[in-house]
Protein backbone atom coordinates (compact mmCIF):
# COMPACT_ATOMS: atom_id res chain seq x y z
CA UNK A 1 0.00 0.00 0.00
CA UNK A 2 1.74 3.41 -0.69
CA UNK A 3 1.79 6.17 1.70
CA UNK A 4 0.32 9.53 0.74
CA UNK A 5 3.78 11.61 -0.21
CA UNK A 6 2.82 13.97 2.57
CA UNK A 7 3.68 10.93 5.31
CA UNK A 8 7.03 10.16 3.77
CA UNK A 9 9.94 11.97 4.82
CA UNK A 10 11.99 12.78 2.07
CA UNK A 11 15.12 11.34 3.66
CA UNK A 12 13.27 7.97 4.83
CA UNK A 13 13.68 5.83 1.80
CA UNK A 14 17.42 6.55 1.75
CA UNK A 15 17.63 5.48 5.44
CA UNK A 16 15.75 2.99 4.99
CA UNK A 17 17.40 1.22 2.20
CA UNK A 18 21.33 1.35 3.74
CA UNK A 19 19.60 0.01 7.09
CA UNK A 20 18.19 -3.13 5.02
CA UNK A 21 21.81 -3.17 3.60
CA UNK A 22 23.58 -2.66 5.93
CA UNK A 23 21.58 -5.42 8.18
CA UNK A 24 22.30 -8.10 5.89
CA UNK A 25 26.18 -8.06 6.47
CA UNK A 26 25.41 -7.42 10.79
CA UNK A 27 22.72 -10.47 10.77
CA UNK A 28 25.50 -12.63 8.89
CA UNK A 29 27.77 -11.99 11.60
CA UNK A 30 25.19 -12.39 14.56
CA UNK A 31 24.40 -16.24 13.31
CA UNK A 32 28.27 -17.36 12.86
CA UNK A 33 28.44 -16.58 16.55
CA UNK A 34 25.27 -17.77 17.15
CA UNK A 35 26.29 -21.21 15.44
CA UNK A 36 29.56 -21.39 17.17
CA UNK A 37 29.63 -19.68 20.63
CA UNK A 38 28.03 -22.20 22.60
CA UNK A 39 29.35 -24.94 20.47
CA UNK A 40 33.00 -23.76 20.67
CA UNK A 41 32.82 -22.99 24.45
CA UNK A 42 31.96 -25.90 25.54
CA UNK A 43 34.50 -27.65 23.40
CA UNK A 44 37.37 -26.14 24.51
CA UNK A 45 35.98 -26.02 28.42
CA UNK A 46 34.82 -29.84 28.85
CA UNK A 47 31.54 -28.17 30.03
CA UNK A 48 27.76 -27.50 29.22
CA UNK A 49 27.53 -25.03 31.93
CA UNK A 50 30.85 -23.13 31.00
CA UNK A 51 29.45 -23.48 27.64
CA UNK A 52 25.87 -21.75 28.00
CA UNK A 53 28.57 -19.06 29.12
CA UNK A 54 29.31 -18.28 25.85
CA UNK A 55 25.41 -17.47 24.92
CA UNK A 56 25.78 -15.15 28.00
CA UNK A 57 28.96 -13.63 27.42
CA UNK A 58 27.56 -12.23 23.98
CA UNK A 59 24.39 -11.04 25.22
CA UNK A 60 25.97 -9.12 28.19
CA UNK A 61 27.97 -7.48 25.59
CA UNK A 62 25.21 -6.33 23.80
CA UNK A 63 23.15 -5.64 26.78
CA UNK A 64 25.79 -3.13 27.50
CA UNK A 65 26.44 -1.91 23.76
CA UNK A 66 22.86 -0.91 24.13
CA UNK A 67 22.88 1.60 26.55
CA UNK A 68 26.05 2.97 24.65
CA UNK A 69 24.10 2.63 21.19
CA UNK A 70 21.30 4.95 22.84
CA UNK A 71 23.13 7.20 24.35
CA UNK A 72 25.53 7.59 21.22
CA UNK A 73 22.20 8.03 19.54
CA UNK A 74 20.97 10.79 21.78
CA UNK A 75 24.03 13.01 21.10
CA UNK A 76 25.68 12.17 17.89
CA UNK A 77 22.50 10.24 16.08
CA UNK A 78 21.77 6.62 14.49
CA UNK A 79 25.11 7.02 12.67
CA UNK A 80 27.98 6.68 14.87
CA UNK A 81 26.08 5.15 17.89
CA UNK A 82 25.75 1.84 14.84
CA UNK A 83 29.19 2.95 13.44
CA UNK A 84 30.59 2.14 17.14
CA UNK A 85 28.61 -1.23 17.91
CA UNK A 86 29.72 -2.37 14.39
CA UNK A 87 33.64 -1.83 15.09
CA UNK A 88 33.20 -3.21 18.49
CA UNK A 89 31.60 -6.36 17.21
CA UNK A 90 34.22 -6.51 15.04
CA UNK A 91 37.08 -5.90 17.18
CA UNK A 92 35.24 -9.10 19.43
CA UNK A 93 35.28 -11.48 16.65
CA UNK A 94 38.82 -11.16 15.74
CA UNK A 95 40.14 -11.29 19.33
CA UNK A 96 37.64 -14.78 19.63
CA UNK A 97 39.53 -16.26 16.52
CA UNK A 98 42.74 -15.95 18.09
CA UNK A 99 41.16 -17.19 21.35
CA UNK A 100 40.10 -20.71 19.69
CA UNK A 101 43.64 -20.31 17.74
CA UNK A 102 45.30 -19.93 21.50
CA UNK A 103 42.73 -22.94 23.09
CA UNK A 104 41.65 -20.36 25.93
CA UNK A 105 37.90 -20.15 26.77
CA UNK A 106 38.36 -17.76 29.13
CA UNK A 107 39.72 -15.33 26.75
CA UNK A 108 36.95 -16.65 24.23
CA UNK A 109 34.23 -15.58 26.59
CA UNK A 110 35.63 -12.16 27.19
CA UNK A 111 36.02 -11.35 23.29
CA UNK A 112 32.23 -12.37 23.03
CA UNK A 113 31.49 -9.74 25.44
CA UNK A 114 32.51 -7.22 22.93
CA UNK A 115 31.39 -9.42 20.33
CA UNK A 116 27.89 -8.76 21.40
CA UNK A 117 28.43 -5.16 19.26
CA UNK A 118 27.35 -6.79 16.77
CA UNK A 119 23.80 -7.81 18.39
CA UNK A 120 23.40 -4.68 19.62
CA UNK A 121 24.10 -2.70 16.28
CA UNK A 122 21.39 -5.01 14.25
CA UNK A 123 18.73 -4.71 17.40
CA UNK A 124 19.12 -0.95 17.29
CA UNK A 125 18.45 -0.55 13.57
CA UNK A 126 14.76 -1.66 14.01
CA UNK A 127 14.73 1.26 15.95
CA UNK A 128 16.47 3.71 13.55
CA UNK A 129 14.26 2.89 10.73
CA UNK A 130 10.99 4.09 12.97
CA UNK A 131 12.39 7.60 13.36
CA UNK A 132 11.10 8.65 10.31
CA UNK A 133 8.33 6.37 9.97
CA UNK A 134 4.59 8.22 9.79
CA UNK A 135 2.53 6.26 13.40
CA UNK A 136 0.00 4.37 11.22
CA UNK A 137 3.04 2.54 9.43
CA UNK A 138 5.82 2.20 12.73
CA UNK A 139 5.56 -1.41 12.85
CA UNK A 140 5.45 -2.35 9.17
CA UNK A 141 8.61 0.27 8.96
CA UNK A 142 10.45 -1.78 11.44
CA UNK A 143 9.53 -5.05 10.78
CA UNK A 144 11.33 -4.03 6.94
CA UNK A 145 14.44 -4.03 8.55
CA UNK A 146 13.81 -6.83 10.53
CA UNK A 147 12.75 -9.08 7.63
CA UNK A 148 16.15 -7.68 5.73
CA UNK A 149 18.05 -9.79 8.48
CA UNK A 150 16.76 -13.17 7.33
CA UNK A 151 19.35 -14.06 4.10
CA UNK A 152 22.37 -12.69 6.26
CA UNK A 153 21.01 -14.93 9.48
CA UNK A 154 20.48 -17.95 7.39
CA UNK A 155 23.48 -17.58 5.83
CA UNK A 156 25.89 -17.25 8.62
CA UNK A 157 25.17 -20.81 10.06
CA UNK A 158 25.77 -22.13 6.59
CA UNK A 159 28.95 -20.75 6.78
CA UNK A 160 30.28 -21.83 9.38
CA UNK A 161 31.44 -25.04 8.02
CA UNK A 162 33.47 -23.28 5.05
CA UNK A 163 35.03 -20.59 6.88
CA UNK A 164 36.48 -23.50 9.43
CA UNK A 165 37.54 -26.08 6.22
CA UNK A 166 39.34 -22.21 4.74
CA UNK A 167 40.86 -21.30 8.70
CA UNK A 168 40.37 -23.21 11.53
CA UNK A 169 37.97 -23.63 14.70
CA UNK A 170 38.61 -19.56 14.52
CA UNK A 171 37.06 -19.06 11.10
CA UNK A 172 33.50 -18.75 11.65
CA UNK A 173 34.55 -15.68 14.57
CA UNK A 174 37.17 -14.31 11.61
CA UNK A 175 34.55 -14.00 8.98
CA UNK A 176 32.31 -12.64 11.20
CA UNK A 177 34.60 -10.26 11.96
CA UNK A 178 34.72 -9.14 8.35
CA UNK A 179 31.24 -9.02 7.56
CA UNK A 180 30.67 -6.45 10.41
CA UNK A 181 33.36 -4.08 9.44
CA UNK A 182 31.40 -4.94 6.45
CA UNK A 183 27.96 -3.35 8.00
CA UNK A 184 30.42 -0.55 9.64
CA UNK A 185 31.81 0.71 6.41
CA UNK A 186 28.08 0.83 5.11
CA UNK A 187 27.00 3.04 7.75
CA UNK A 188 29.59 5.41 7.62
CA UNK A 189 29.31 6.02 3.77
CA UNK A 190 25.75 5.59 3.15
CA UNK A 191 23.66 6.53 6.52
CA UNK A 192 24.69 10.64 5.68
CA UNK A 193 21.11 11.61 6.10
CA UNK A 194 20.97 10.72 9.89
CA UNK A 195 16.86 10.53 11.19
CA UNK A 196 18.71 11.62 14.32
CA UNK A 197 19.91 14.70 13.19
CA UNK A 198 20.53 17.86 13.96
CA UNK A 199 22.82 16.39 16.57
CA UNK A 200 21.38 15.99 20.24
CA UNK A 201 17.45 16.50 18.59
CA UNK A 202 15.01 13.60 18.03
CA UNK A 203 13.22 15.03 15.05
CA UNK A 204 9.40 13.96 15.82
CA UNK A 205 7.96 11.12 13.08
CA UNK A 206 5.66 13.28 10.33
CA UNK A 207 2.05 13.40 12.11
CA UNK A 208 3.15 12.15 15.23
CA UNK A 209 0.87 13.52 17.70
CA UNK A 210 2.62 11.91 20.62
CA UNK A 211 3.88 15.13 22.10
CA UNK A 212 1.28 17.46 20.64
CA UNK A 213 4.11 18.48 17.58
CA UNK A 214 4.67 17.76 13.91
CA UNK A 215 7.45 17.53 12.24
CA UNK A 216 9.50 19.69 14.96
CA UNK A 217 13.07 18.28 16.80
CA UNK A 218 11.93 17.86 20.00
CA UNK A 219 14.97 17.86 23.11
CA UNK A 220 15.70 14.13 23.92
CA UNK A 221 16.19 12.88 27.16
CA UNK A 222 19.74 10.67 27.88
CA UNK A 223 19.57 7.14 29.21
CA UNK A 224 18.07 6.93 32.82
CA UNK A 225 16.85 3.96 34.87
CA UNK A 226 14.55 6.43 36.94
CA UNK A 227 12.43 6.26 33.48
CA UNK A 228 10.83 3.25 34.84
CA UNK A 229 8.86 4.93 36.88
CA UNK A 230 7.19 7.29 34.55
CA UNK A 231 6.35 4.74 31.81
CA UNK A 232 2.97 3.99 30.54
CA UNK A 233 1.31 0.24 32.03
CA UNK A 234 1.50 -0.61 28.37
CA UNK A 235 5.30 0.53 27.53
CA UNK A 236 5.84 -1.43 30.69
CA UNK A 237 4.51 -4.33 29.20
CA UNK A 238 6.09 -3.39 25.65
CA UNK A 239 9.58 -3.92 27.98
CA UNK A 240 8.39 -7.55 29.26
CA UNK A 241 7.11 -8.82 26.39
CA UNK A 242 10.34 -8.37 24.19
CA UNK A 243 12.36 -9.12 27.55
CA UNK A 244 10.54 -12.42 28.36
CA UNK A 245 10.29 -13.57 24.57
CA UNK A 246 13.86 -12.74 24.13
CA UNK A 247 15.09 -15.01 27.00
CA UNK A 248 13.19 -17.78 26.46
CA UNK A 249 14.39 -17.79 22.77
CA UNK A 250 18.10 -17.79 23.86
CA UNK A 251 17.70 -19.87 26.61
CA UNK A 252 16.89 -22.72 24.34
CA UNK A 253 18.57 -21.47 21.24
CA UNK A 254 22.21 -21.58 23.27
CA UNK A 255 21.30 -25.60 24.52
CA UNK A 256 19.61 -26.92 21.22
CA UNK A 257 22.97 -27.32 19.21
CA UNK A 258 24.67 -28.84 22.20
CA UNK A 259 21.56 -31.21 22.26
CA UNK A 260 21.65 -32.23 18.92
CA UNK A 261 25.67 -32.88 19.15
CA UNK A 262 25.26 -35.05 22.02
CA UNK A 263 22.71 -37.27 20.47
CA UNK A 264 24.77 -37.38 17.07
CA UNK A 265 23.42 -34.83 14.86
CA UNK A 266 26.02 -33.79 12.23
CA UNK A 267 27.14 -30.10 12.53
CA UNK A 268 25.44 -29.74 8.91
CA UNK A 269 21.77 -30.75 10.61
CA UNK A 270 23.19 -28.55 13.46
CA UNK A 271 23.50 -25.82 10.92
CA UNK A 272 20.10 -26.25 9.27
CA UNK A 273 17.74 -26.69 12.23
CA UNK A 274 20.00 -23.36 13.50
CA UNK A 275 18.89 -21.83 9.77
CA UNK A 276 15.07 -22.60 10.07
CA UNK A 277 15.42 -21.26 13.29
CA UNK A 278 16.52 -17.92 12.60
CA UNK A 279 14.71 -17.61 9.01
CA UNK A 280 11.43 -18.21 11.33
CA UNK A 281 12.81 -15.04 13.55
CA UNK A 282 12.89 -12.80 10.75
CA UNK A 283 10.90 -13.71 7.65
CA UNK A 284 7.50 -13.19 8.82
CA UNK A 285 8.25 -10.04 10.80
CA UNK A 286 6.73 -8.36 7.68
CA UNK A 287 3.51 -10.67 8.39
CA UNK A 288 3.61 -9.37 12.22
CA UNK A 289 4.11 -5.52 11.31
CA UNK A 290 1.53 -5.57 9.06
CA UNK A 291 -1.20 -7.30 11.33
CA UNK A 292 0.03 -5.04 14.54
CA UNK A 293 -0.11 -1.59 12.30
CA UNK A 294 -3.82 -3.33 11.60
CA UNK A 295 -4.99 -5.28 15.00
CA UNK A 296 -3.04 -3.35 17.16
CA UNK A 297 0.42 -4.23 19.42
CA UNK A 298 -1.69 -6.67 22.13
CA UNK A 299 -3.62 -9.01 19.85
CA UNK A 300 0.42 -9.54 17.98
CA UNK A 301 2.29 -9.45 20.96
CA UNK A 302 -0.36 -12.36 22.58
CA UNK A 303 0.53 -14.87 19.41
CA UNK A 304 3.89 -14.06 19.94
CA UNK A 305 3.79 -15.28 23.74
CA UNK A 306 1.50 -18.44 22.37
CA UNK A 307 3.96 -19.39 20.07
CA UNK A 308 6.57 -19.03 22.44
CA UNK A 309 5.03 -21.50 25.02
CA UNK A 310 4.08 -23.72 22.29
CA UNK A 311 7.60 -24.03 20.98
CA UNK A 312 8.86 -25.02 24.49
CA UNK A 313 6.78 -27.58 24.59
CA UNK A 314 7.70 -28.93 21.05
CA UNK A 315 11.28 -28.65 21.90
CA UNK A 316 11.10 -30.13 24.97
CA UNK A 317 9.20 -33.32 23.87
CA UNK A 318 11.45 -34.39 21.01
CA UNK A 319 13.73 -37.60 21.93
CA UNK A 320 17.17 -37.91 21.25
CA UNK A 321 16.70 -38.48 17.45
CA UNK A 322 13.88 -36.28 16.94
CA UNK A 323 16.05 -33.61 14.61
CA UNK A 324 12.88 -33.02 12.57
CA UNK A 325 10.30 -31.92 15.74
CA UNK A 326 13.15 -29.87 16.95
CA UNK A 327 13.44 -27.97 13.49
CA UNK A 328 9.27 -27.65 13.70
CA UNK A 329 9.71 -26.35 17.28
CA UNK A 330 12.68 -23.83 16.68
CA UNK A 331 11.20 -22.44 13.79
CA UNK A 332 7.63 -21.72 15.78
CA UNK A 333 10.09 -20.33 18.33
CA UNK A 334 11.82 -18.28 15.83
CA UNK A 335 8.09 -17.09 14.57
CA UNK A 336 7.43 -16.10 18.09
CA UNK A 337 10.07 -14.38 18.54
CA UNK A 338 9.82 -12.60 15.48
CA UNK A 339 5.77 -11.80 16.91
CA UNK A 340 6.78 -10.66 20.04
CA UNK A 341 9.57 -8.38 18.98
CA UNK A 342 7.79 -6.47 16.20
CA UNK A 343 4.39 -5.72 18.07
CA UNK A 344 6.59 -4.83 21.14
CA UNK A 345 9.07 -2.58 19.63
CA UNK A 346 6.37 -0.94 17.47
CA UNK A 347 4.18 -0.43 20.91
CA UNK A 348 7.22 0.97 23.32
CA UNK A 349 7.88 3.55 20.29
CA UNK A 350 4.46 4.38 20.41
CA UNK A 351 3.84 4.38 24.27
CA UNK A 352 6.05 7.24 25.67
CA UNK A 353 6.96 10.71 24.09
CA UNK A 354 9.31 11.90 21.35
CA UNK A 355 11.87 12.79 24.15
CA UNK A 356 12.21 9.72 26.22
CA UNK A 357 11.87 7.39 22.83
CA UNK A 358 15.58 7.01 22.68
CA UNK A 359 16.10 6.16 26.46
CA UNK A 360 13.26 3.89 26.32
CA UNK A 361 14.53 2.48 23.30
CA UNK A 362 18.06 1.74 24.72
CA UNK A 363 16.42 0.38 27.81
CA UNK A 364 14.35 -1.91 25.75
CA UNK A 365 17.52 -3.43 24.34
CA UNK A 366 19.25 -3.62 27.29
CA UNK A 367 16.28 -5.67 29.39
CA UNK A 368 16.24 -7.97 26.26
CA UNK A 369 19.83 -8.51 25.86
CA UNK A 370 20.35 -8.85 29.95
CA UNK A 371 16.97 -11.31 29.16
CA UNK A 372 19.20 -13.22 26.87
CA UNK A 373 22.42 -13.48 29.15
CA UNK A 374 20.21 -14.82 31.91
CA UNK A 375 18.42 -17.34 29.38
CA UNK A 376 21.81 -18.53 28.08
CA UNK A 377 23.46 -19.10 31.45
CA UNK A 378 20.53 -20.24 33.31
CA UNK A 379 20.00 -22.92 29.84
CA UNK A 380 23.42 -24.76 30.61
CA UNK A 381 22.63 -24.87 34.46
CA UNK A 382 19.28 -26.38 34.22
CA UNK A 383 20.34 -28.86 30.99
CA UNK A 384 23.71 -29.85 33.42
CA UNK A 385 21.82 -30.14 36.24
CA UNK A 386 18.68 -31.61 34.97
CA UNK A 387 17.74 -32.27 31.17
CA UNK A 388 17.40 -30.40 27.69
CA UNK A 389 12.90 -31.38 28.47
CA UNK A 390 13.21 -29.43 31.79
CA UNK A 391 14.82 -26.53 30.24
CA UNK A 392 11.46 -26.49 27.41
CA UNK A 393 8.75 -26.83 30.28
CA UNK A 394 10.66 -23.80 32.47
CA UNK A 395 11.18 -21.52 29.44
CA UNK A 396 7.52 -22.36 27.97
CA UNK A 397 5.99 -21.02 31.57
CA UNK A 398 8.88 -18.18 31.65
CA UNK A 399 6.05 -16.37 28.57
CA UNK A 400 3.00 -17.20 30.53
CA UNK A 401 2.87 -13.69 32.05
CA UNK A 402 3.06 -11.80 28.60
CA UNK A 403 0.53 -14.03 27.06
CA UNK A 404 -2.01 -13.64 29.78
CA UNK A 405 -1.53 -9.99 30.21
CA UNK A 406 -1.28 -9.09 26.50
CA UNK A 407 -4.71 -11.14 26.17
CA UNK A 408 -6.46 -9.49 29.57
CA UNK A 409 -5.57 -6.05 27.90
CA UNK A 410 -6.56 -7.06 24.54
CA UNK A 411 -10.32 -7.89 25.69
CA UNK A 412 -10.76 -4.97 28.42
CA UNK A 413 -11.61 -2.48 26.14
CA UNK A 414 -14.19 -5.24 24.59
CA UNK A 415 -16.21 -5.16 28.24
Amino acid sequence: MNRPAAMVHPAQRRVLSVLVCTQVFGAAGVGLGVAVAVLVTTSLSESTVVGGLGATATALGAAGLALVVATLSTRYGRRRALLVAYATGAFGGAVAALAVQLRSWPLLLAALVPFGGGTSATLAARFAATDLAAPAHRASTLSTVVWSTTLGAVAGPNLVEPATRFAGDGGPFLLAAAVFALAAAGIALGLRADPLMPVGTVPAAIGDSCCGVTGSAIPAEPVRWSMLRVLSPSARLALLGVTLCNTAMVGMMSMTPVQMQHTGSSLTVVGVVISLHVAAMYAGSPLFGWLADRLGRMPVLAVGAALVVAAAGVCGMADSHEAPQLAVGMAVLGAGWSAGVVAGSALLTESVPAPLRQAAQGLSDLLMNAGGALGGLAAGVVVQAWSYPALGLLLGFLALPVLMASVLTTLRPAR
